[in-house]
């Protein structure tokens, strides 16, 4: 089986939602989304709960090919003491079991989107996560995990993995800064590679991008929110965005920013602002 959807248009992430993590998640699915990504790290993702609420969605009758699941292999690094494998077993066998747990509190036999949630390290790839990219590699040949990918990787490290990976990535997923260009170096060369950018923390991490009067300015000519204009933006400069907005009207006004187009000059003043 595989997702009806395809590629995705927008992402609803489930990071730091906690308790509410099933609530949101259904929330988001009434508002639109197609599209769920989460991780088996407990420390900031409760999968299990984003299990339950798909759980209770195909109750109501959705079916499983109806959504783009997307979770993570995270290492211990990054992990609380909830740990979805042994500790003590090799990467590869830790990535089998954290895979095979992420179907168990999913509720499905494939994932749709499967990666790797950051290097070992922030210098060049290291031995273990070759192993991991390779465990990650087979789980893609098998047909069990339909696409595959890395999260929070810097851009020498997507050019090493790139340039040495059987299976090249098909998702680079990072956190966006204005600051930083919008992760231009990687964005391009995801473009320039066919990998698909998602970009996560588009408004938390750019409050004053997000405040801007120049971004007011056109939020209200289109008659829309802030958000949706920064949104906007980022799919029109190649981002596939994801939202972890806990806002019930939000979920359903980012869905609708299709319907406003920015002009190059927009896009232009958007880019500049820091």
């Amino acid at each position: 089986m595989k997702s009806e959807i395809g590629i995705p248009e927008f992402i609803y992430g489930t990071a730091w939602k906690e308790d509410r993590t099933a609530e949101l998640t259904m929330a988001a699915v009434t508002a639109g989304f197609k599209a769920i990504d989460t991780a088996n790290q407990k420390k900031h993702y409760r999968e299990d709960y984003v299990g339950e609420a798909l759980l209770e969605l195909y109750r109501k009758g959705l079916k499983r090919e109806s959504f783009f699941l997307q979770t993570k292999f995270t290492y211990v690094n990054g992990q609380d003491h909830r740990l979805p494998y042994d500790p003590n077993d090799d990467f590869s066998t830790q990535v089998k079991s954290s895979f095979e747990n992420s179907l168990k509190n999913l509720h499905t036999d494939y994932i749709d989107s499967f990666l790797l949630h950051g290097p070992s390290t922030g210098g060049e790839l290291t031995e273990a996560d070759w192993e991991v990219w390779a465990s990650i590699e087979a789980l893609y040949q098998a047909g069990r995990a339909k696409m595959i990918g890395v999260s929070n990787f810097a851009i020498h490290q997507i050019k090493e993995l790139v340039k040495g990976a059987k299976v090249k990535p098909m998702f680079v997923q990072n956190r966006c800064y204005a600051n930083r260009g919008w992760d231009k170096a990687v964005r391009e060369f995801c473009i320039t590679n066919k990998i698909i950018y998602q970009g996560f923390s588009l408004l938390t991490a750019n409050p004053q991008i997000v405040k801007a009067p120049e971004v007011l300015k056109m939020a209200q000519r289109f008659g829309v929110e802030p958000q949706q204009v920064i949104f906007r933006f980022a799919k029109q400069i190649g981002i596939l965005p994801l939202t972890g907005t806990t806002n019930k009207k939000h979920m359903s006004g980012d869905l609708l920013i299709s319907r406003i187009e920015l002009s190059q000059e927009e896009l232009n003043l958007l880019s500049s602002l820091r």
